[in-house]
C-alpha cells in the first residue's frame, strides 16, 4: 500500500477497531460552500493506520496521506467531502 494510508479520528475511530482495516475514499466536493470544485474524479483505497484525536489536529472523519490525497483531490483543497466504503486490503 506505500503511502496510500490515514488516520481516523474520533468520530470513526470507534475505539480503535477500524485500524488497519481499508477503505476506498473518494472525494465528493468542497469541504466549504463556494469553494471550487476540487475533486479529480478518481478514488483511492487506503488503509487505517493510527488514531488521531480532536485534540491532535483531527477535527474530520478521516485524514489521508498527502500521496492517497492527491489522488483524489486537488492538493491546494486542504479538505473535502468524502464517501468511504470498507474494502479488503491488498
Amino acid at each position: 500500500m506505500g503511502n496510500m494510508i490515514a488516520v481516523a479520528s474520533d468520530s470513526f475511530c470507534n475505539n480503535g477497531a477500524v485500524c488497519g482495516r481499508c477503505y476506498v475514499v473518494k472525494c465528493t466536493g468542497a469541504a466549504y460552500p463556494g469553494g471550487d470544485y476540487p475533486c479529480t474524479g478518481g478514488s483511492v483505497t487506503v488503509k487505517i493506520v493510527d488514531y488521531c484525536p480532536s485534540s491532535g489536529g483531527c477535527t474530520g472523519t478521516i485524514d489521508l496521506s498527502k500521496e492517497a490525497f492527491t489522488m483524489i483531490a486537488n492538493l491546494d483543497a486542504g479538505e473535502v467531502k468524502v464517501t468511504y466504503n470498507p474494502t479488503g486490503c491488498p
